[in-house]
């Protein structure tokens, strides 16, 4: 692993141990160049996906922009770091687990408001709001109208 502070090449793992959910393994690692510590984080990855945009570009799926997209609708709202882990992991799996290595950009976004909408509400119309790209409050209104009432 190549030092992201000198670019040395030889650095040593100092300490390994398990993600909370099992899902990754965290490393501490010291360079022997700069002396400087880091962590990383291994996880498995059954196969390369490629997300298939809507214009028909093709890019390498980001498990960050993923997360980071999640996290966003999130924000402020009392769901545990834990939890959005969990979530982000299990939406991965289950494009992994599709078979599939060409994963349309609009299953993605399908998938990340099913759960949203289970985890919540106001996160949902956060990323529906974004995904489905409103532009006037009749947007929310109708998308609103649609949620109905809560259970």
């Amino acid at each position: 692993m190549r030092c992201p502070f000198c670019g040395h090449d030889d650095t040593q793992v100092k300490d390994s141990r398990p993600s909370d959910d099992g899902s990754a393994i965290r490393r501490r690692r010291f360079c022997t160049g700069c002396s400087q510590r880091f962590t990383t984080v291994e996880r498995v990855q059954l196969r390369e996906l490629t997300v298939v945009k809507a214009d028909g570009r093709r890019v390498p799926f980001d498990r960050d922009k993923l997360s980071r997209s999640i996290r966003i609708a999130l924000r402020k709202r009392p769901v545990e770091e834990e939890r959005i882990e969990r979530i982000v992991n299990g939406i991965v799996r289950h494009l992994e687990a599709s078979g599939e290595t060409d994963i349309p950009s609009q299953q993605i976004g399908e998938l990340v408001m099913e759960t949203l909408k289970e985890v919540d509400a106001v996160a949902y119309v956060r990323f529906a709001s974004v995904y489905r790209n409103f532009r006037e409050a009749k947007d929310f209104e109708a998308f609103l109208g649609e949620l109905g009432e809560p259970t």
